[in-house]
């Protein structure tokens, strides 16, 4: 049998580093720290050895389609696949920020929902046919209170069953692009750019796993979108309450459901439950 492998995003700090310290202690198999910086990355693998912990690195920059395909053939290669992804890396401009806010929403659009999107086009497809496989969108919150303050007209969209990957990518570069002119209120969008890039992500999300149990329903594979709630990283206040490994909990909750789970399954789930969306 070959080894299991669990694959962690923007893994080297925060939530993610806290996630695979987790992993490392609960799961039978190899556990990457992924990042977009080496020298991050492999100063995470040490920290964690200090620990007396043995997780892996390999270089994963979601920015960059070339590091996604570069990474899903390693794993492919030497694992035959994978049986866990999380999806953690994201980015966030500060409150105080004075970017223009349709730079913001570019910026944050395209790490948070395109790029993570870019690596689950890539690395769903490896993700292997048994009942221990998981996927984990990390979400916000703010995907459920952003969601609130859309047109009813998107609220009607992104909470339909028929939404398809294509028209929710649409959907997302009309928020920009709309953003970028300084439109996007009048389309109906919140002022959050931060919030609508996790809408996409959640949504998103539950669109894989209907293709899934449609496509792939002997697979056993679970995929849902996550909070891990108001946690102190550089994103982040320094007063939130809960820390990195507190934040971590919830990711890992769903990357260890029990094998043969049927649920959660396309759900947003906070403190292991699943939320209203």
């Amino acid at each position: 049998m070959s080894t299991k492998v669990a694959v962690v995003t923007g893994s080297n700090k925060g939530i993610g580093l806290a996630i695979v310290r987790a992993l490392c202690k609960q799961f039978n198999g190899d556990v990457y720290v992924t990042s977009r910086d080496v020298g991050r990355g492999e100063e995470a693998v040490k920290t964690l050895n200090s620990e007396g912990l043995k997780p892996k690195f390999h270089q994963l920059d979601i920015n960059d389609l070339n590091s996604i395909k570069n990474a899903a053939a390693y794993f492919k290669g030497k694992y035959d696949g994978v049986d866990i992804l999380i999806n953690n890396a994201g980015t966030a401009f500060k409150a105080s920020d004075t970017t223009p806010f349709g730079v913001q929403a570019e910026v944050t659009l395209r790490t948070n929902f395109f790029a993570t999107r870019d690596v689950l086009t890539h690395f769903l497809p490896l993700v292997k046919h048994h009942a221990r496989c998981r996927v984990v969108n990390v979400s916000s919150m703010l995907s459920a209170s952003g969601l609130k303050q859309c047109s009813p007209e998107l609220q009607q969209r992104f909470h339909s069953e028929d939404i398809t990957e294509d028209e929710l990518v649409v959907l997302m570069q009309r928020f920009v692009d709309e953003a970028k002119k300084g439109e996007h209120k009048q389309g109906g969008w919140p002022d959050m750019s931060y919030a609508v890039s996790k809408i996409g992500v959640t949504v998103l999300s539950m669109i894989h796993a209907r293709h899934l149990s449609k496509e792939r329903p002997k697979d056993g594979i679970l995929i849902n979108a996550c909070c891990p709630g108001w946690v102190r990283t550089e994103i982040a206040a320094p007063g939130a309450p809960k820390s990195p490994d507190e934040g971590a909990i919830t990711p890992v909750y769903l990357a260890l459901l029990a094998p043969g789970a049927t649920e959660p399954h396309g759900k947003y789930v906070s403190d292991k439950e699943v939320q209203p969306w």
